[in-house]
């Protein structure tokens, strides 16, 4: 059954926006009494499609249960890259589970963006991480969050964790075995140049600690969805 998300409840009827309309209507060609999934406030809602002044609407017909995954809420904390690779990154990683994926710039970072283009491209990112959402039966869409430099990691909440091509010994899945309790994870990833020494510092300094993901040098684009892997293997029960 297609899912949707939707913001806004009207007495019985779940509002879908403008894109999914066209979804439903054009891509999917269904009609009235049809049956999809939507979501609002965290919660899963059979509905039926219903005509309501001239536009459709979801009718709920009963919630549904849902089971609750185990993983820890985790923010990916990545560089600006080329749109493809972008693109690629937020689908998979919410496909796999993250909860936050934080853009920032790095000394090495290749692309730089304006205001004007960043504005724009943050709508079209939001746009694939809901669609993923969607098509991976998710409840929740990730969080967009663009900072301007490093030093505004300094706040974050919960356990920090730096890829890092110096460190040797201490691998992620040796380090998650020892947090099995953790509530969220911040984990950052450099840019095609790595992450230089001078802001591995900064990092340690602020409470980053690095972790190896061994041998390999993977792709900046590969990391991503190596770790959201790691972490699902290690905390993706449901209950």
């Amino acid at each position: 059954m297609q899912r949707y998300f939707s913001s806004k409840l009207e007495n019985n009827y779940l509002k879908l926006n403008n894109d999914d309309l066209y979804h439903i209507q054009t891509v999917m060609r269904m009609k009235v009494n049809d049956l999809i999934e939507v979501v609002y406030n965290n919660e899963v809602y059979e509905c039926k499609l219903s005509l309501v002044n001239s536009r459709y609407m979801a009718e709920i017909v009963s919630k549904l249960d849902i089971k609750k995954s185990n993983i820890p809420n985790v923010n990916l904390i990545i560089p600006f890259l080329k749109e493809q690779k972008m693109d690629y990154i937020l689908q998979k990683a919410t496909e796999l589970g993250a909860s936050m994926i934080t853009f920032v710039s790095f000394e090495r970072s290749m692309i730089k963006l304006s205001p004007d283009k960043l504005s724009n491209r943050k709508e079209r990112w939001i746009r694939i991480c809901k669609e993923a959402s969607e098509q991976s039966k998710r409840v929740t869409i990730p969080n967009i969050i663009v900072l301007n430099s490093l030093n505004e990691l300094s706040n974050i909440q919960g356990v920090k964790l730096v890829c890092s091509t110096n460190e040797k010994q201490n691998y992620l899945q040796k380090f998650l075995k020892k947090h099995n309790t953790c509530g969220t994870i911040n984990l950052v990833i450099g840019p095609e140049g790595g992450i230089t020494d001078k802001e591995e510092i900064l990092l340690e300094k602020m409470g980053f600690c690095k972790i190896t993901l061994g041998n390999f040098i993977l792709r900046v684009e590969t990391v991503p969805l190596y770790l959201m892997s790691v972490i699902q293997y290690e905390y993706g029960t449901y209950i």
